[in-house]
Formats: C-alpha cells, structure tokens, sequence
C-alpha cells in the first residue's frame, strides 16, 4: 500500500499529521456538547384543546372525536389516543420510530387548520415530548417566618420578588430559554359585586364589567401641527390607585350617578391558587429554569451558578434561595463515570500488553495507537455532531480493548521482517522492513476491522427507541476502529522505522560537518556581524533541542530500567503460569482431537444448557437508572380541593424526613399544576400533586426502599388515595404493565376495570395499581326552562354568561403598577356564590323591576360525572396501570394475560395487555433481526476473505458459544435481558470470531506450505495460543471496568459490558478446543491449493517469538 511507503518514508510529515489530528482533536473536544443521552427525537405528539366548563362526556363528543378523524388519516400515525377530561381534550399521536417529527407536525397542523369546532373552543396546541422539556435547574425561595407559616402578604411579596428579581436575572443567562414561577401568591385586584345592590340599582354585572374596561385606558390623541409648534395629543386614564377604582362612576338611578362602591368592595387580593410548593416542608416558591434545546446543559448550569451568586449577594435577609434540583450534576457523574471507566480499561490493556512484550518501548508504541485514536474520534464525533454523552463515551470505552489489536499485528510481523533480514544479511540493513512487514498484513488488519465494524450496520434496521439510542455509541466505536486502523498503517510503522538506530541517527545529525569559513575580506566582515544571529538560532534550534532530547532519552531509559525491574517478579509469574497453561492446553487438545465426539457433545450440552437459562433470566425493556431519588405522585378524587392534596402531599413529605435515620436529605413538593411544562395528560389539576425524595450521597438502595415502605403503608388507610411510585426517567415509556379494557358503556369499564385492577393488586408482583376511570369532579348542573325564560324575555345565552361572570368572575382590564400589569377580577361576594343555595338565589334579570331568582327559571342539582374519558383507536378504554414490585416484565405479563382469562368480561367488552411489554417485543423483534443480520455481514466479510464458504462457516460456530457464554454470565449476575443485552450481544458477533479466523488461517497457511491437515492443527494451534490469550485479555481488561457497575449511569453500561466480557471469555476458551475438533472433522481435503494472493494473517494473528519481546 502508497500509504505505508510514504509513511514510512516520511516520518516527520506522519508525526505533524499526527500532531494536527490531535490538535483539532483537543479543540472538537472542547467544542462537543455535554449531554446525559443523545439527542432522541420520540415520535409523539400532544394535541391539547381547552374547553372551558365542559364536562368529559362534552369534550369527548366535541373536541377528541372531530381531532381524532381528522388526524388518523396523517402519514405515519401508528396509534392514536386520547383523554377527556373536565374542560381540557388530549389526543396523543404515536408515530413510527423514525418519523420526521418535524413533517408530521407540519401536516397535523395543516389537518387541524381545516378542522371545524365550535366558536367557544380554545385553538388546539400542538405539544411534543422532549427531554429537554424538564428544567435543567429547580431553584426553592423560602422565607423566615416566627409562626411558621407565612402569612398572605408574605407570600405575595415572595412571589414578586422571585419574578421581579430572580427570574429577570436569570433569563438573561446565555443558554436559558425560559425561567417560569410557580407557587406564592399572585397579585390580583378583585372587585367583588353586591347582586343584590347592584340588582335594586338596575346595574348588571357585565354592565360594570365593560364600565371599567372602557374606563381604564390611555390613548394616543393625534398629532397637532401649527408654525410654531407640534404637539402630541394623548388622552391619560388609567387607574393610578384603589381609589380611582372605587369611585368610577358606573351609571344613574333616578337621577343620581352611582359609583362603583356603591355596589362593590374593591380590594388587593391573590389569584386562586392553581399550586402549592414545599421545600422540606416549608412553603415558598419554585422558579424552573429551562434550556435552549440546542445548549449544553452543563455550560449552562456554570453560568447560572455564577449568576446566581449575584443574586444571592442581593438576596433579603429572611429570604433563602436554594437549589433543590440540578440536571448538570447527574449527567457530569455520569459522564466522568464513563471516562474513567474508559482510562482504567486502557491502562489494564497495556499492562496486559507489558506482560506479555515484556519490552517497554514496544508497550509504547502499540499503546500510543489508544490515546491517538480515542483523539482523533473527537474529530469525527464533531464532524456529525455527535455530543459527549453517556452512549457515545461508552462507545469509546468499549472500543479502548480493541484498539491495540491492529497496532499489535503490524508490529509483531514489523519485528519478525527485521529478524528475517538481519538473519540473512550480515550488515543489519533492515530499512525496508517496516514497509514490508505492515504491508504484508494490511489486508487482513483492514478486512478484520470490517468485520468487527460490519456488525453494526444492522443497528440502522432497529425499530423503537434502541436505534436512536444506540446510534451514537455504534458510529463512535465504528470511528475508534478506523482510527486504529489508520495509525496502525501509518503511525506504527514510522516509530517502528529505525529504532533500533535511533542512537546513530542523533548523533549524525549533530555532528554533521560544519560549513566553511568565507575567505573574502567581505565574507568575513558579513561572517562576524552575523555571528551573534547565528550562536542564538544555533542555541535556540540545535543545542536546545540536542540537550532536551538527551534528556528526555535518559530519563526514558530510567523509567524503563525501573519498570522491568518493579514488573520483573510479576513478569516471571506471569510467563510461568502462562507456560503451563501452553503445556495444559496441548495436551487437552490433541485428546479432545481422538475424542472428537464427546467435545461436539459437550459443547452441545453446554450451548442447549444456556438455551434452557434463557426463560430464567426475565426480560424488562430498558434498565432503570438509579440516581438517588423517586418520586410518589398522588390523584385524589376529582373535585379535591388544593388544600386537601397539599395537606397529604405535606404528610408523605413529614413521614420520608422521618425515615431510615435521616437518610433523606431534602423534599420537594407541589400540588397542583405548578411549573409543568408537559404534554402529559395525566399530569396536573387541583387534585393531584408529586412529593420528590431526595436521598443522601450515602444511601442504599434499601434505605430507599425502607422510605417507599413506610409512604405505602400510611397511603393503604387513604383508599381514595391513587399512588404512584416511580424514579427519574430518561425515556417516555408507558407503565410496566398496562389493560386496556376496549367497549362504550362507561358504568361497565369503571366496574370491570376496578375488578381486574383488584385482581392485580391481589399479587405481590405488581404495586401502585391505577385505573382511569373513577368517580368525576361534582357537578352542579344548571336546566333552563325555556319557557319561563321566554315569558320573561330571558334567553339561555344571555343568562348563562350572567352566571359564569358572577361566579367564575371575567377579568375587566390591568391595573398598572410600575413597570407591571395587574389583573382586575370582576365577580359577586363569596358569600353570594359558595354553595347551591347562593347560586339559585342569582339574579337573573337585573334590569328588572321585581327580582328573579336563578331557581325561578331553572333546575339546580348535584351529578356527578366519569373523571376522564380514554380513548384508544377511536374506542373507549378503561386503562389499568400498575409497577412492577417484584420479578420481572416478562413474569408480570403472564399474571396479567391469566388475570385477563380469568375475569368473566360481557361479549361487549375486550381486554388485551399493553404498556411497556408492547414496546419491549416491537424492540426484541427488531433487535433480533438486527443480530441475525449482524451474523450475516460477518459471514460475508469473512467469505470474501477466505475465499471459501465451509471455513467461514466453521468459524461461525464461536457466534452460539459466545451467546451462550453471555446467558450464563447473564444469570450469575441476575442480569434481564434487555436492549442493552442485544447490543451486547451484536457487538460480540463481530470481536468473537476473530480468535476463530487466527486458528483457521494459520492451518490454512501451513495446509498450503504442504503440512499434513493433523500437524497444522497442532501447531496452528501452538503458534496461536499466546496471541489469542493476549487480545482476549485486552479486550476484557478494557471491559472490566465498566462491568463493576460503579459511578452514575451504570446500569446502562453494566449489561453490555457483563454480555461481551462472558460471551468472549466462554467462546475463547471453547474455540481453542472446538474449532480444530470440527475443521478436522468437516474439512476433508488433503491439501490446500496455495492462492495467488494467499490470505494474510488477520487483525489477532500475533506471532510471538519464544521470548515474547518484540
């Protein structure tokens, strides 16, 4: 190959590419973004349509049905769901992974621009799920209080100051999109109408309402020009106090102006409190802090950290400003969890390599090919804007134990040309050998990098969330691979040139003959005014760089003298044990050969063991990631008011501070909807609240599930209580377990859904079981007899927005203060709205002469309603959802599908089983697939490189074995199957074969020297024992660390790393013996025709001499 001559030729230009690779490495280092997972882009979408004062049955008929006709024609929508609730509709539209959210949204929106509801209906909101959806920062503001509790007015100033002070600092922070305030009170001026009055003064409530919108205004007036002078007319009227307000002028009654305090008490109140926020019980206010899709969460949580200092230099002595969540500190944990884990994997894989070289320098140069080809990576990462992420450093982690195998090869077979020329020619003149031996083996180290990198090509056929998962971590160990290769052809083969006359050359180049002296008198005169510029560029560019480079040798010889002395007792050990391991294996070899049936037999046995494992092992989707804290969100029945679910959310939060020794170091909770940004449609309303736990650095796993015990034990005496324990999720997945129960008739899904979700609750296995349909928020309904309202010249219309504006009240305009708008609200006194009797005694002919009360034209009564009407592919369902307390996925689907069988459902109803485990067999099927493929690539590569379909065939074989190594590893450490396992598993079929393809080509290679097929086996064998050893243990080694399962994110590591490290230490060891046993038995020719262009030793195929130095 050019490459490797010019390489080789040019050393210099190879070391300064290598430098400028390294340099824009470092700089695309700086530059990659920081991420916990890589960017996934989930194909759903939210359509969100706010009907105000419907009931579930209403929005169901107007707004979920029309949408869901509408949009179920839209290219690529695989299932549609959807929820009505009590003024609010949520359609969800599930897509095909893979779709182009951005073209589905495009063409939802173009569906719903068409769509016809009615006029009093909100504009649907189209809502899509993204991780980035949730706040990078949580910040808690408390306040010093002596009774405990803060008053109305403190909790109103809390409020003010946080969006006045906090969030205006905050929101200038580059990087931040937006900081939203949730919690304290808000400001709100309530004007609040005596009907009565105001009825004997013939002044209706919409009358004032639209007084004071007129009133308070300020307006431009024109322009006025004359040659003097122009002037600006502007017309000032808005309200500048109470005052102003209370003594609006509002109409006349016989005679007399009436001003609004007539009639009304004018007053500074709050809005109704949509949400109550805690912080280790105290109340006080939340502020979220939300990136820029695009930003690097941890860049922008430094800079708000430093901003923040600033406000706390500001902050009120009684105030407190705490930092009760932070995304950035999990995802740096996890992220330094992967790079160290990837440093101490190489720094094991060169030790293994010192072991066995037993040479120093050679240690060097194979090992550099880590450093420059992680570097380089970061080249490659940038160019496709790949982030740093806990999938892309794993990637590389587990490239780290590969990488060495190419650089081993082209030195190993480098150091054996040398040896050749030297033996054969007596002037040491071996310049040629480092081209000669990396060209030798340039074709195997490419085709078996191709195999190892074709596996993953499958990974782009992967459905569901494992191929946009994975995407990242296949293409950077596909980029780490190349770039082994690479190095290994152009690198390695520069510092291997020569070194043996490294010494010869440095003294060449300084004691080359010096430059004759001039011998004109003007030559000499130009030869001593120079003189001082040429002793400085002589000190700065020769002696300097002399001296250094002395140094540098000397100490190098130093730390290698005192290496091999430190390892020397190991080394010794090490090649002992590894000799009488060589002697062991020979022997068992050459009697596994006479006793070929009892190894088939036994790898038979071994291989259907693990086939009969599988079912024990249990199966879940995706590992749960612990990150020290959970969750517990809580519905109480609709119609709760905010005070009754803060007053539970309050008591879980006491009972977690009180539990496992103050294990706990900090709550949070809110009630009510708060500062949710989500397209979650079970999320939020006045009867649901979350109580996050945060547990101390040290906490175990079982002081964390002392703390959920003790929670399930007070909310089992609140039976109207739903309960849901769940951890931070990184992924959007439905409940482990989910029954659809299908049909029309809601008084039969909420009867047969309560009994199944009973049945449930009955087994241990499951927890936190729910169901979606339960009793609805009260209702008092409101029957107009049309024809009293017709005698009296009343109509429905009109009486009903009589109604909602003393009731519910109608914003009338803004107050202004300072530099901010007020809302002014507009409705009766409470004591004329807070029960049935007060809303029948309503007014409703104000302009009367006699007053007519609400009852006098209208039935008022009590119903109650379903809480939520779900649909699922335009049919009503009642949803089960449950967690799974014990055992696994797989299990509880089984007690699920008998649970099922065992309920005697109407011929009008059907259930099925869905949630997690529909996910889970769509990802297994694909993942499947994908491994089957995988095997076909490697077959192909390795067909074209044998140029044979029986050995190919033969090496196969260690694809079962490494499988089968993997269950047993699985099941020793109580590993499910997973779609991490399946990467595992695909990854393996690419680094497994290769000891294979070592044994069968060096007995193919001494087949065509003409050695009999029994001799070749032997000594191919022989020859291929330590190099097969070796780049196992590196490979491993590499792993290990990541199998320990130690740092932040490693149960997403763990799996892969435990599948690959048992996979190929199994099939390693039973290659050794069950490959010769079968390329003895199926491979009947006697003699191998030599090829043309013989097959070249592939990327493992190390030969080491005797000693093992290369």
């Amino acid at each position: 190959m050019r490459i490797v001559d010019i390489a080789v030729k040019r050393p210099v230009a190879v070391s300064m590419f290598t430098f400028a690779v390294l340099l824009f490495g470092m700089v695309s280092l700086g530059r990659l973004s920081v991420n916990l997972l890589p960017d996934l882009s989930y194909p759903t979408l939210t359509i969100r349509t706010d009907y105000d004062g419907a009931a579930p049955a209403e929005v169901e008929q107007l707004v979920s049905k029309p949408i869901e006709e509408a949009i179920g024609v839209v290219k690529g929508v695989r299932k549609v769901t959807s929820t009505s609730r009590a003024g609010q509709s949520d359609v969800v539209l599930a897509f095909a992974w893979g779709t182009d959210m951005d073209f589905a949204s495009l063409e939802v929106r173009e569906k719903l621009d068409v769509l016809q509801l009615p006029l009093d209906i909100e504009k649907p909101r189209l809502l899509r799920f993204n991780p980035s959806l949730d706040p990078v920062i949580k910040l808690g503001l408390t306040a010093n209080s002596e009774s405990g509790s803060l008053t109305v007015a403190q909790m109103k100033r809390l409020r003010l100051y946080a969006e006045q002070q906090v969030k205006r600092t905050l929101e200038s922070v580059e990087g931040v999109a937006a900081v939203r305030v949730g919690g304290g009170l808000e400001n709100e001026i309530h004007i609040l109408i005596d009907q009565q009055k105001a009825s004997q003064l013939s002044i209706p409530v919409t009358s004032i309402i639209d007084r004071i919108s007129a009133e308070n205004v300020n307006a431009a007036g024109g322009r006025i020009d004359n040659a003097a002078q122009a002037f600006l007319v502007r017309t000032l009227n808005q309200f500048e106090s109470l005052n102003d307000i209370e003594n609006l002028f509002i109409g006349r009654f016989e005679g007399k102006n009436i001003q609004l305090k007539d009639v009304a008490t004018v007053q500074s109140a709050y809005k109704d409190r949509d949400v109550v926020t805690r912080f280790n019980g105290n109340e006080g206010v939340e502020i979220a802090i939300y990136k820029e899709g695009d930003a690097n969460a941890v860049d922008v949580a430094k800079r708000i950290d430093s901003r923040l200092n600033e406000v706390n230099q500001n902050l009120p002595s009684d105030y407190q400003l705490a930092q009760i969540y932070d995304q950035s500190v999990f995802i740096k944990q996890a992220i330094d969890s992967v790079k160290s884990a990837a440093i101490m994997g190489g720094i094991l894989a060169m030790l293994v390599l010192y072991l066995f070289l037993r040479d120093f320098w050679a240690t060097i140069i194979i090992s550099v090919s880590i450093p420059v080809s992680v570097i380089a990576t970061f080249n490659l990462m940038y160019a496709n804007d790949i982030s740093l992420n806990m999938m892309s450093l794993g990637g590389i982690a587990l490239a780290v134990g590969l990488l060495v195998d190419n650089s081993i090869v082209v030195l190993e077979n480098i150091d054996r040309h040398k040896k050749q020329k030297r033996a054969l020619d007596t002037s040491n003149n071996d310049d040629n050998a480092a081209s000669e031996g990396t060209k030798e083996v340039s074709g195997a180290i490419v085709a078996s990098t191709l195999t190892t990198m074709a596996v993953f090509v499958p990974l782009i056929f992967v459905e569901g969330i494992a191929g946009q998962l994975f995407r990242d971590q296949a293409l950077t160990v596909s980029f780490a691979l190349a770039a082994s290769l690479v190095v290994a052809l152009t690198l390695i083969p520069a510092m291997a040139h020569k070194t043996k006359k490294q010494q010869l050359d440095h003294e060449d180049t300084f004691t080359a003959e010096a430059p004759a002296k001039p011998t004109t008198l003007l030559g000499k005169i130009w030869y001593v005014i120079t003189f001082p510029v040429r002793f400085v560029f002589k000190l700065a560019f020769v002696y300097l760089p002399a001296a250094l480079a002395t140094l540098l040798i000397g100490a190098w010889h130093i730390i290698a003298k005192g290496l091999n002395i430190l390892f020397k007792p190991l080394i010794w050990v090490f090649n002992k044990g590894f000799d009488l391991l060589a002697i062991a294996y020979e022997k068992l070899l050459l009697a596994s050969l006479k006793a070929r049936a009892l190894v088939i037999t036994t790898a038979l046995l071994l291989a259907g063991g693990a086939v009969l494992l599988v079912p024990k092992l249990g199966m879940e989707l995706i590992p749960t990631l612990s990150q020290g804290e959970f969750s517990v969100e809580v519905t109480l029945p609709a119609g709760s008011p905010l005070a009754r679910t803060d007053e539970v959310i309050n008591e879980l939060a006491n009972i977690a501070m009180s539990t496992s020794e103050s294990k706990v170091l900090r709550t949070y909770a809110m009630s009510g909807t708060g500062s949710l940004i989500s397209a979650a449609p079970n999320q939020g309303g006045d009867h649901w609240g979350r109580l996050n736990i945060v547990m101390v650095p040290n906490a175990s796993k079982a002081d964390m599930l002392e703390v959920k015990a003790s929670l399930r034990e007070v909310l089992s005496s609140k039976p109207n209580v739903q309960a849901t324990f769940s951890e931070p999720e990184l992924f959007s997945f439905a409940a482990p377990i989910q029954i659809e129960i299908a049909g029309y008739d809601l008084n039969q899904l909420q009867q047969y859904g309560a009994t199944i979700g009973a049945s449930l609750s009955a087994y241990p296995n499951f927890a936190d079981v729910t169901t979606s349909i339960r009793d609805g928020n009260p209702e008092l309904k409101i029957a107009f007899h049309h024809a009293k309202l017709a005698r009296l010249d009343l109509d429905a219309a009109t009486v009903s927005e009589l109604i909602a504006a003393k009731v519910g009240g109608r914003v009338a305009t803004q107050y202004s203060v300072e530099d901010r708008k007020v809302d002014v609200l507009v409705r009766t006194k409470e004591n004329q709205r807070d029960d049935i009797a007060s809303v029948r005694a309503i007014v409703v002919n104000p302009n009367g002469a006699q007053p007519i009360p609400l009852s006098a034209v209208a039935d008022v009564y009590m119903s109650v309603g379903p809480s939520e009407i779900t649909r699922v592919g335009q049919q009503r369902v009642a949803l089960i959802s449950a967690n799974l307390a014990s055992g696994k996925l797989d299990e509880a689907v089984e007690i699920a599908n008998r649970v099922i069988s065992d309920t005697a459902l109407p011929l009008s109803l059907s259930a099925s089983v869905t949630g997690q485990s529909e996910d889970m067999q769509t990802s297994f099927k694909s993942l499947q697939f994908a491994l089957a493929l995988a095997v076909f690539m490697v077959y192909l590569v390795m067909a074209s490189q044998f140029e044979s379909l029986l050995h190919p065939l033969l090496i196969l074989f260690a694809v079962p074995l490494a499988g089968a190594g993997s269950v047993y590893g699985l099941w020793l450490t109580n590993t499910p199957l997973n779609v991490v396992v399946f990467i595992g598993l695909i990854m393996l079929c690419g680094i497994v074969v290769n000891n294979a393809i070592v044994l069968v080509d060096r007995i193919n290679q001494l087949r065509r020297q003409g050695v009999e097929k029994q001799m070749a086996i032997m000594d191919a064998a022989k020859t291929r024992l330590r190099p097969i050893v070796m780049t196992t243990l590196t490979t491993i080694l590499g792993l290990l660390p990541m199998a320990f399962g130690l740092g932040e994110g490693a149960e997403i590591r763990t799996p892969m790393a435990i599948t690959v490290i048992y996979g190929l230490l199994f099939a390693s060891m039973l290659t050794l013996i069950l490959i010769p046993v079968l390329y003895s038995l199926f491979d009947t020719k006697k003699q191998l025709a030599p090829l043309n262009d013989d097959v070249k030793t592939p990327s493992n195929s190390v030969i080491l001499s005797e000693g093992g130095a290369l």
